[in-house]
């Protein structure tokens, strides 16, 4: 019984990845002038997810700040950054580096595919504490996921990514949530531990992708209003996590 709430909790938030396909009934010219601002919200999410969520729930999981955690989030710079560098080794024999961002989504992806991985775990953990737990885990997941896949479906947009590409590597990346339960049922308990690991690393990885991927790209748009509205944009991203804090 356990396992068949746990799989279908987890199928649940993976199809949450399809609310990044609202923008296909947006016509492409208001899209394009939105691109950049889902961009901001992108950006103000991921550093609330690392700050407001993932970083405290590492310290409390250790019951402390501790050096791992900070040679963690260390260590999830420094695998963005290598991940980074051969994108960009990669993209540079065929086009303009300079110009063109699609390293950007792959990088939100993995990202984002590492978190949701992290996300099915917790499902699965909690799934095998209680059944009321787990659906309320499910529920925390669920809120948190919504505001983030607009975000992300946007940097997948902006990358060069069509909305086909970007609808179907968004859902195969929310997939990795159902490995990630899968695994939780199967090792059980133990899951706490990689979890523990991986999550502190995780925010080391959004905050890499924020500053020096999202940012640089915000930094593009010259005009004084649509810079406001980036910044305010931006702040929104921030906001959201912190009050999904109070939800949850």
């Amino acid at each position: 019984m356990i396992w068949l709430y746990a799989i279908i909790s987890v199928v649940i938030i993976s199809l949450l990845s399809f609310t990044g396909a609202l923008t296909l009934f947006l016509k492409r010219s208001f899209l394009e002038k939105i691109l950049l601002i889902l961009v901001a919200f992108s950006t103000g999410a991921l550093i609330g997810d690392a700050f407001i969520h993932l970083l405290p729930e590492a310290v409390e999981s250790a019951g402390g700040f501790t050096t791992k955690i900070s040679l963690s989030v260390f260590a999830g710079i420094l695998l963005f950054f290598v991940l980074e560098k051969f994108l960009r080794w990669r993209h540079c024999h065929d086009i303009d580096c300079e110009e063109h961002p699609k390293h950007l989504g792959t990088m939100n992806l993995v990202g984002d595919g590492v978190h949701n991985f992290i996300d099915g775990i917790l499902i699965g953990a909690s799934f095998l504490v209680s059944i009321p737990l787990g659906i309320t885990t499910t529920i925390a997941v669920a809120i948190h996921e919504i505001p983030q896949e607009l975000g992300d479906f946007g940097v997948l947009l902006h990358s060069g990514f069509s909305k086909k590409r970007a609808i179907f590597f968004n859902f195969f990346s929310a997939c990795l949530a159902i490995l990630g339960t899968l695994l939780a049922l199967i090792i059980g308990h133990s899951a706490e531990n990689f979890v523990s690991i991986m999550v502190p690393v995780t925010a080391g990885g959004f905050i890499y992708i924020a500053m020096s991927g999202l940012i640089p790209e915000l930094h593009k748009e010259e005009k004084l209003t649509r810079s406001i509205l980036q910044f305010v944009f931006l702040i929104a991203g921030l906001a959201v996590m912190f009050l999904l804090l109070l939800i949850e």
